[in-house]
């Protein structure tokens, strides 16, 4: 009669020694980014007097992206912790000789890696885009109700091609408002307003609305210094693109979308893409097509073929231009990362706990701490080799894909030889 072993008080021992140290370091993280992140913000907005419950609100709706970033690296550092400990207690070396196999005792890393990812990727996923959304939504109302969030009294602010200079502030209304900016038609226009509000009028995605009242205008053309045109108004209606706020992006971008819809929005441009690149086929067998027209018309009427030759130059020129011009769509490539990173980011504390364990068990003093400092080094190198490779996917044209998920791979590579080495021994 043969009796099957049953690890379930084991596992429960495991996980339980894993998800304690997963708490303390998820602790350490999110503290860490709600610092760097957080604090920073909302110090920044409570100077400008904005209402202490909707800072706390701003703090609320920013919370899942700290969630979901402390998720991956407390998984890290936690699991170094844990199997670190067990190893250097001697727990591991006495389930090895009670004859547990390595793998049996890594079953609840594995189980509970796989747990924090799918909770991270609804957090990444989800909440995230919630958050996003509610928190462009309030800090649109907070600056349309206190301006100094954002044009503060006796300031001047530069707003993409703008420049609002403010005088002081009264009752709400900003007072002494000079805007600068260049007309449609290339024109300078001055604009003297004696106050100024900002109005979230809401017809208008990414723009908002500052009511001048007592309006003078002054337009000039530079090539023409000594001479201009003026006019006057009791009121007028300026649109300022939200774009240039600080903590405010227009529209809805892939951050504020699920997955699915990030894919399908994918889809859309790579469709038009892919009209672009036809169309301009097209456009250079036309060229080409003109440029060999035009050659064999010159040779059959001229006599000097070198002259002929030099007339098509121009368009031989522009049709090599033209050639060598990469169709490109920046914005196709931002929702392919975003694509890629809702699901790397969280596939990461399941990767982890690969290489976490091995490099964990292999630890002979100190316990947790060894894990700890270890696991801070590897959080690092992970965090810059994120950020090198989305840089590098915008402006390198690296492919979204390898940017996104080059960490991961690099962690799995690193883990086989680690798993290899010990099963050997």
């Amino acid at each position: 009669m043969v009796l099957r072993r049953r690890y379930g008080t084991l596992w429960r021992y495991i996980a339980s020694e894993f998800f304690s140290s997963f708490l303390v370091c998820f602790l350490f993280f999110f503290i860490i980014f709600f610092i760097n992140q957080l604090l920073l913000m909302a110090e920044d907005i409570l100077s400008r007097k904005a209402a202490f419950m909707d800072v706390i609100q701003l703090v609320i709706f920013a919370m899942p992206a700290i969630i979901a970033m402390s998720f991956p690296f407390g998984s890290l550092v936690g699991a170094l912790m844990a199997a670190s400990r067990m190893a250097s207690d001697g727990e591991i070396l006495v389930m090895r000789a009670s004859g547990v196999s390595r793998s049996t005792i890594f079953v609840p890393f594995v189980i509970l890696g796989l747990a924090f990812a799918v909770f991270s990727f609804i957090m990444n996923d989800v909440l995230l885009p919630l958050g996003t959304i509610n928190y462009g939504k309030l800090y649109r109302r907070l600056i349309t109700s206190a301006p100094a969030l954002e044009l503060g009294p006796y300031t001047v602010k530069r707003y993409r091609d703008t420049v609002i200079v403010t005088g002081p502030e009264r009752d709400g209304a900003l007072l002494d408002v000079v805007i600068l900016d260049t007309t449609p038609d290339g024109k300078v226009r001055v604009i003297g307003a004696s106050s100024a509000r900002l109005i979230d009028r809401g017809d208008q995605a990414g723009t908002i609305t500052l009511n001048l009242q007592n309006v003078f205008v002054q337009e000039s053309e530079p090539s023409k210094p000594d001479r201009f045109e003026y006019s006057s108004a009791t009121t007028m209606d300026y649109n300022v693109a939200l774009a240039g706020f600080a903590d405010f992006s227009s529209g809805i971008g892939p951050r504020e979308m699920s997955s699915i819809d990030v894919l399908a929005a994918i889809r859309q441009k790579e469709t038009a893409l892919a009209q672009r690149i036809n169309q301009r086929a097209v456009e250079l067998f036309d060229r080409r097509l003109e440029l060999v027209t035009d050659y064999m018309l010159r040779s059959v009427s001229s006599s000097n073929i070198n002259a002929s030759l030099a007339r098509l130059r121009p368009g031989t020129d522009a049709l090599l231009a033209l050639e060598s011009r990469a169709l490109r769509d920046r914005s196709l490539d931002i929702y392919r990362l975003e694509y890629y990173k809702k699901f790397s980011i969280p596939a990461g504390a399941l990767f982890f706990v690969f290489l976490a364990f091995p490099l964990g068990v292999r630890a002979r003093r100190s316990g947790r701490v060894s894990g700890f400092g270890i696991g801070l080094l590897v959080a690092v190198a992970y965090w810059a080799l994120l950020i090198g490779g989305q840089t590098l996917g915008l402006r390198a044209a690296l492919s979204p894909f390898i940017a996104m998920w080059a960490p991961n791979i690099i962690v799995i590579i690193l883990s086989i030889p680690l798993h290899l080495f010990r099963r050997t021994a």
